[in-house]
């Protein structure tokens, strides 16, 4: 038997290596940072003085990255928001460091580790609510978290709110934290290890958990707001630097994000037809994701309280993550938030079907 769980373990590692060489192509020479010529959109908005690269990966938690992009193209604002597509955040991590992007959307507990590490960023606001999915393969009888003893899930990063908060889980449901077999993985590749049965579940921002369910290898276990209503996975983040020397550019680019949180919270089939070509997904799984339930995402109440970030703080601290308490106000710059929020202006027959 040890010998036939020995080559099982063997098997799920060669297999998640295989996808990892295959998706990264370590042997090309070719940059990780996307290419800022992949322009999605070109809109008629003559008016812009100036422009600004926001970085963000294809999750719905990062939707209104894309969306403030569009906005920005087709309305009348002074600043041009140009959306730079990443697939890790790794790579987010460098490009932030080397200022390629002086913006961009990440996973708040790395966030808070950047930012303890000394790096010269700051929080200035959310991305989403809720918007994240414990999935589990379909032929897996289970009902609860301990019935996940002894199974392999797959997380997006070390450091991500679900790494915390499933941990959380285990704790108010008294298991050890080696009961559940982790492993990280780069979202994309969770529903191709679950049908290839190398995982058992994953948690991970959606569209990633739609997918599974809408081929039939997946089902929900928890939505995050199950666990921590008014979850939140990922904020926008900016460079001290552009905060310095371009106040009002990152004024712009926050009331953009609220504006765009806004629009979308009330044009959700629409949303999921703008954001597909940028996500290089299928309108139809983001449109599912979207629309299906309100509960699944939100854009609604994208100002987040201390209690919020002291909470992912003390989470973070507990599991290692991070190693001393840091004010609030060290993380996060509240300076740019917008008074009065009203949806952006997007005319919804200006999304073209096909891009």
């Amino acid at each position: 038997m040890k010998l036939t769980m020995g080559k099982l373990m063997i098997g799920v590692v060669l297999f998640i290596a295989v996808i990892g060489l295959l998706r990264f192509h370590p042997w090309s020479q070719k940059s990780a940072v996307a290419d800022k010529k992949d322009v999605v959109h070109e809109g008629p908005n003559n008016d812009a003085r100036r422009s600004l690269t926001v970085g963000y990966l294809p999750v719905t938690c990062h939707l209104t990255c894309p969306v403030t992009d569009f906005a920005s193209k087709t309305t009348k604002t002074s600043t041009n928001f140009n959306s730079q597509r990443f697939t890790d955040f790794p790579t987010v991590v460098d490009a932030l460091k080397a200022k390629q992007v002086q913006a961009t959307f990440m996973i708040a507990p790395l966030a808070m580790k950047l930012r303890e590490d000394g790096a010269p960023v700051k929080i200035c606001y959310l991305g989403h609510r809720d918007g994240s999915e414990i999935i589990i393969r379909k032929d897996i009888q289970a009902t609860s978290l301990r019935d996940l003893k002894g199974k392999t899930l797959a997380l997006p990063s070390f450091y991500s709110n679900q790494n915390l908060v499933i941990h959380k889980l285990m704790e108010d449901q008294g298991m050890q934290p080696n009961d559940i077999n982790f492993v990280i993985l780069p979202p994309p590749d969770m529903p191709t290890s679950l049908a290839a049965k190398a995982i058992d579940g994953y948690f991970v921002g959606e569209p990633h958990c739609a997918k599974a369910e809408l081929l039939g290898i997946g089902k929900v276990l928890y939505l995050a707001r199950d666990i921590w209503p008014n979850f939140v996975s990922c904020v926008l983040v900016v460079h001290e630097d552009l905060i310095k020397e371009k106040p009002d550019v990152v004024k712009d680019l926050v009331r953009g994000i609220a504006e765009s949180g806004k629009w979308a919270e009330d044009h959700r089939a629409e949303a999921a037809k703008l954001a597909a070509p940028y996500f290089r997904q299928d309108q139809k799984v983001l449109n599912y994701v979207l629309t299906s339930s309100p509960h699944r995402v939100s854009y609604a109440q994208l100002t987040p309280t201390d209690a919020e970030f002291q909470q992912i703080q003390d989470m973070a601290i507990k599991m290692g993550i991070l190693k001393k308490r840091l004010p609030i106000s060290d993380y996060m710059d509240r300076d740019f938030i917008p008074q009065t929020i009203v949806a952006a202006p997007i005319p919804v027959d200006k999304i073209p079907d096909k891009n």
